[in-house]
């Protein structure tokens, strides 16, 4: 059974940064792309960053671009964002998802394996 287990969120102001990491553990046949994801409380699931896993290609949302870096660390099977310059609008549940194959990287369809949150919430 393939788990993920996120940690990091909290409560901050505008300006702080806050790093989110997600641990995976489990047999999984492979990890193409590891990705965050974020819900806002009435709004649809968005996709905010991605890490292709082999060659550490790495994708971003418009709105988070130049704020927020999306790393892993292979040995302890662990992706972290780190967000910096957080805002009020990036207040969100954010989860992270395993894709096992290649696909579109901000289509959440591709991700099989899901943790169960971690709330950021930024005060203004």
């Amino acid at each position: 059974q393939v788990q993920l287990v996120e940690s990091g969120g909290g409560l901050v102001q505008a300006g702080d940064s806050l790093r989110l990491s997600c641990a995976v553990s489990g047999r999984h046949f492979r990890t193409y792309f590891m990705g965050w994801f974020r819900q806002a409380e009435g709004k649809e699931r968005e996709f905010v960053a991605a890490i292709r896993w082999a060659f550490l290609n790495t994708y971003y949302a418009d709105s988070i671009k130049g704020r927020f870096t999306i790393s892993r660390d292979n040995a302890k099977n662990t992706v972290f964002l780190q967000m910096n310059s957080l805002k009020p609008e990036d207040t969100a549940v954010y989860y992270c998802a395993l894709a096992p194959n290649s696909g579109r990287y901000s289509d959440a369809n591709i991700y099989d394996y899901w943790g169960q949150g971690t709330q950021v919430t930024v005060s203004s």
